[in-house]
């Protein structure tokens, strides 16, 4: 990485994530890899700013209700996921505009790309 840039390759392909950094425990069978904006464990180092992280999903794990300060964008790398809105197979890319809120789950499990424009918050456990 040079700069202020990251270059992630083979998002669809070969892609590794443990290239990226390493995975940290976020919620029950959901693990976080931080790309900026966010501490090691996927806490937001500034609540106003943008991050990005990668998430992981073991088979039926879910992250509890949320809403959106700000626009959310999710890629569905590997796996599919689902809210109460649809299910998204790998390749979908979600995204939730400021004021939505779901919960997310994955039935199989998944990998995906979150980018935040602003951190979210949580309203269910």
């Amino acid at each position: 990485m040079s700069g202020a840039e990251r270059i992630v390759l083979k998002l669809f392909g070969d892609f590794v994530p443990e290239d990226h950094g390493t995975f940290a425990p976020f919620y029950p069978g959901v693990e976080i890899l931080p790309l900026y904006g966010l501490t090691k464990q996927g806490e937001p180092l500034d609540r106003s700013q943008p991050s990005a992280a990668l998430l992981r999903y073991a088979p039926g794990a879910a992250v509890p209700q949320h809403r959106h300060l700000a626009y959310e964008h999710i890629f569905i790398i590997e796996g599919s996921q689902s809210d109460s809105y649809g299910t998204y197979p790998r390749g979908s890319c979600v995204i939730s505009g400021p004021g939505t809120s779901h919960a997310v789950a994955s039935e199989q499990g998944c990998l995906v790309l979150a980018i935040w424009n602003q951190s979210v918050e949580v309203t269910g456990k």
